[in-house]
């Protein structure tokens, strides 16, 4: 019997799938606390985005894409922690997945094939940001070797009300 993921890729994302990570992320701007993001973005506002994370380095975007069609599933990124410079060997890690997409354990994929991409770079910690209540994006970083590290409380204003971000990180050195 095939895997649940025999047909799908993950590979480094390209300037050909901005539109379908964008329209995945904007799923999760309008319909969720996921992101506090709260205005929907156009492909070209999100090229800066995916042009900061090259294929090689310690920021990266990987993408899940279906079999012959191809069609984006998911996508999983390591982004800057903090601007200053110190922070350099700390990276950010996110994963989204197109609504119809979960459990299907793309997130798994995405996450595996990061982490091992990250693996040959300068990084010490990766760090994760969950808006609360995210049972299963606890699970999945749990599952990677994230710890749970504390919570921000009503840190974030979205849909008229305060969220809590619990923070997790991860040794990478």
């Amino acid at each position: 019997m095939p895997s649940a993921h025999a047909e799908v890729q993950v590979r480094p994302g390209v300037e050909s799938d901005l539109e379908a990570l964008t329209d995945i992320y904007n799923h999760y701007v309008r319909e969720t606390p996921i992101t506090f993001d709260t205005t929907i973005f156009t492909p070209e506002e999100r090229r800066p985005w995916l042009l900061s994370h090259p294929e090689d380095g310690p920021y990266r975007l990987m993408v899940a894409a279906e079999g012959r069609t191809q069609r984006i599933l998911g996508y999983a990124t390591s982004s800057p922690y903090r601007v200053k410079p110190a922070y350099a060997t700390s990276v950010e890690t996110s994963v989204y997945v197109t609504p119809d997409a979960g459990r299907r354990g793309i997130g798994t994929l995405l996450y595996d094939t990061l982490f091992k991409a990250l693996a040959d770079e300068d990084i010490h910690r990766a760090y994760a940001g969950i808006a609360q209540p995210n049972e299963a994006s606890e699970r999945l970083h749990t599952r990677f070797g994230f710890r749970y590290v504390g919570t921000y409380r009503e840190v974030g204003r979205k849909f008229g009300r305060y969220w809590d971000v619990a923070w997790y990180e991860k040794d990478l050195g």
